[in-house]
Protein backbone atom coordinates (compact mmCIF):
# COMPACT_ATOMS: atom_id res chain seq x y z
CA UNK A 1 0.00 0.00 0.00
CA UNK A 2 1.50 3.84 -1.17
CA UNK A 3 0.31 6.67 0.99
CA UNK A 4 0.60 9.73 -0.51
CA UNK A 5 2.52 12.12 1.04
CA UNK A 6 -0.15 15.00 2.34
CA UNK A 7 -1.77 11.71 4.66
CA UNK A 8 1.39 11.72 6.21
CA UNK A 9 0.91 14.70 8.39
CA UNK A 10 -2.87 13.43 9.02
CA UNK A 11 -0.98 9.73 9.81
CA UNK A 12 1.16 11.57 12.57
CA UNK A 13 -0.92 14.02 14.01
CA UNK A 14 -3.19 10.57 14.91
CA UNK A 15 -0.66 8.65 16.43
CA UNK A 16 0.21 11.45 18.26
CA UNK A 17 -3.13 11.46 19.68
CA UNK A 18 -3.55 7.97 20.78
CA UNK A 19 -0.71 8.10 22.22
CA UNK A 20 -1.52 11.28 24.51
CA UNK A 21 -4.69 9.79 25.10
CA UNK A 22 -3.06 6.83 26.37
CA UNK A 23 -1.41 8.65 29.09
CA UNK A 24 -2.99 9.16 32.47
CA UNK A 25 -2.98 12.63 33.77
CA UNK A 26 -2.41 13.30 37.43
CA UNK A 27 -3.70 16.28 39.47
CA UNK A 28 -1.19 18.74 40.81
CA UNK A 29 -4.26 19.73 43.00
CA UNK A 30 -7.64 20.15 43.18
CA UNK A 31 -9.46 17.24 41.24
CA UNK A 32 -8.98 13.80 43.32
CA UNK A 33 -6.43 10.82 41.79
CA UNK A 34 -8.65 7.82 42.02
CA UNK A 35 -7.04 5.15 39.53
CA UNK A 36 -9.06 2.04 39.07
CA UNK A 37 -12.11 3.30 41.50
CA UNK A 38 -9.33 2.59 44.69
CA UNK A 39 -11.07 2.87 47.97
CA UNK A 40 -10.59 2.32 51.02
CA UNK A 41 -11.11 -1.79 52.38
CA UNK A 42 -9.74 -2.59 55.88
CA UNK A 43 -8.93 -6.08 53.91
CA UNK A 44 -6.19 -4.71 51.88
CA UNK A 45 -4.84 -3.26 55.28
CA UNK A 46 -4.85 -6.39 57.19
CA UNK A 47 -1.52 -7.67 56.12
CA UNK A 48 0.05 -4.99 57.58
CA UNK A 49 -1.33 -5.93 61.24
CA UNK A 50 0.32 -9.31 61.62
CA UNK A 51 3.63 -9.33 63.37
CA UNK A 52 6.92 -9.58 61.60
CA UNK A 53 10.70 -9.88 61.90
CA UNK A 54 11.55 -7.09 59.59
CA UNK A 55 12.48 -3.87 60.58
CA UNK A 56 13.74 -0.33 59.72
CA UNK A 57 16.11 1.63 60.85
CA UNK A 58 15.53 5.30 59.23
CA UNK A 59 17.63 8.36 58.96
CA UNK A 60 16.72 12.06 57.69
CA UNK A 61 19.12 13.82 55.48
CA UNK A 62 17.19 16.33 53.54
CA UNK A 63 19.25 19.59 52.75
CA UNK A 64 18.24 22.05 50.18
CA UNK A 65 19.89 24.90 49.40
CA UNK A 66 22.64 24.13 52.05
CA UNK A 67 19.77 23.90 54.46
CA UNK A 68 19.92 21.12 56.41
CA UNK A 69 16.39 20.06 57.60
CA UNK A 70 15.66 17.90 60.98
CA UNK A 71 12.52 15.66 61.96
CA UNK A 72 9.88 18.29 63.20
CA UNK A 73 7.68 15.44 64.43
CA UNK A 74 6.93 11.64 64.58
CA UNK A 75 7.67 9.49 61.33
CA UNK A 76 4.85 7.40 60.09
CA UNK A 77 4.67 4.33 58.68
CA UNK A 78 1.94 3.62 56.35
CA UNK A 79 1.29 -0.14 54.38
CA UNK A 80 1.15 0.05 51.00
CA UNK A 81 -2.35 -0.56 49.32
CA UNK A 82 -4.34 0.16 46.55
CA UNK A 83 -6.34 2.65 48.94
CA UNK A 84 -3.12 4.54 49.91
CA UNK A 85 -1.02 4.09 46.28
CA UNK A 86 -3.96 6.80 44.66
CA UNK A 87 -3.92 8.90 47.88
CA UNK A 88 -0.18 9.67 47.71
CA UNK A 89 0.03 10.08 44.22
CA UNK A 90 -2.48 12.90 44.57
CA UNK A 91 -0.32 14.44 48.00
CA UNK A 92 3.04 13.92 46.91
CA UNK A 93 3.04 13.61 42.88
CA UNK A 94 4.45 10.27 43.26
CA UNK A 95 4.40 6.66 45.01
CA UNK A 96 7.97 6.03 44.83
CA UNK A 97 9.88 9.12 46.80
CA UNK A 98 8.84 12.61 47.39
CA UNK A 99 9.95 16.09 49.35
CA UNK A 100 7.00 18.61 49.69
CA UNK A 101 5.80 21.86 51.20
CA UNK A 102 3.95 20.57 53.91
CA UNK A 103 1.27 23.30 52.73
CA UNK A 104 0.66 21.94 49.35
CA UNK A 105 -0.07 18.92 50.49
CA UNK A 106 -2.78 19.42 53.10
CA UNK A 107 -3.91 21.89 49.93
CA UNK A 108 -4.75 18.63 47.81
CA UNK A 109 -7.63 16.91 47.43
CA UNK A 110 -7.54 13.01 47.74
CA UNK A 111 -10.80 10.60 47.10
CA UNK A 112 -12.80 9.48 50.09
CA UNK A 113 -10.69 12.09 52.73
CA UNK A 114 -12.93 11.07 55.84
CA UNK A 115 -11.45 7.00 55.17
CA UNK A 116 -10.14 6.02 58.52
CA UNK A 117 -7.24 4.16 58.03
CA UNK A 118 -5.09 5.46 60.90
CA UNK A 119 -5.22 2.31 62.80
CA UNK A 120 -2.93 0.50 60.26
CA UNK A 121 -0.89 3.33 60.50
CA UNK A 122 2.61 3.17 62.89
CA UNK A 123 4.51 5.53 64.66
CA UNK A 124 8.13 6.56 65.22
CA UNK A 125 9.64 9.19 66.95
CA UNK A 126 12.66 11.01 65.26
CA UNK A 127 15.27 11.50 67.63
CA UNK A 128 18.86 13.36 66.70
CA UNK A 129 18.06 12.21 62.99
CA UNK A 130 17.17 9.02 63.85
CA UNK A 131 13.74 6.32 63.68
CA UNK A 132 13.56 2.97 63.79
CA UNK A 133 10.28 0.42 63.05
CA UNK A 134 10.59 -2.93 64.63
CA UNK A 135 8.27 -6.34 64.31
CA UNK A 136 7.00 -5.76 61.09
CA UNK A 137 5.60 -8.08 58.80
CA UNK A 138 6.65 -8.12 55.09
CA UNK A 139 5.45 -5.96 52.36
CA UNK A 140 5.55 -2.51 50.77
CA UNK A 141 5.35 0.19 52.78
CA UNK A 142 5.18 4.26 53.10
CA UNK A 143 7.72 6.14 55.11
CA UNK A 144 6.75 9.74 55.76
CA UNK A 145 8.27 12.34 57.80
CA UNK A 146 7.81 15.88 58.64
CA UNK A 147 11.33 18.30 58.46
CA UNK A 148 12.27 21.57 58.80
CA UNK A 149 15.32 23.88 59.11
CA UNK A 150 15.07 26.57 61.11
CA UNK A 151 12.47 29.00 60.06
CA UNK A 152 11.74 27.54 56.84
CA UNK A 153 8.31 25.99 56.47
CA UNK A 154 7.98 22.36 56.87
CA UNK A 155 8.48 19.65 53.68
CA UNK A 156 7.19 16.34 54.27
CA UNK A 157 9.38 13.60 52.94
CA UNK A 158 7.88 10.11 51.72
CA UNK A 159 9.45 7.47 51.00
CA UNK A 160 8.37 3.66 49.78
CA UNK A 161 10.29 1.07 51.03
CA UNK A 162 9.90 -2.92 51.04
CA UNK A 163 10.55 -4.76 54.08
CA UNK A 164 11.61 -8.79 53.58
CA UNK A 165 11.87 -10.74 56.81
CA UNK A 166 15.16 -8.45 57.98
CA UNK A 167 16.64 -5.34 59.10
CA UNK A 168 16.40 -2.50 55.94
CA UNK A 169 18.31 0.95 56.34
CA UNK A 170 16.39 3.94 54.71
CA UNK A 171 17.77 7.50 54.11
CA UNK A 172 14.63 10.18 53.63
CA UNK A 173 16.90 12.98 52.07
Amino acid sequence: MTVSRPVLPLIALAAAGAVLAACETVPSGGAPYNPRGAVFSAEDFAWSARPGRASIDGRIAYVREGSAFACTGSVALTPDTPYTRARFQTLYGSTERAAVPEAVVRARTVPDPNADYRGFVRSATCRDGRFAFEGLPDGAWYVIAPVSAGGDARVVLMRRVVTRGGRINVTLG
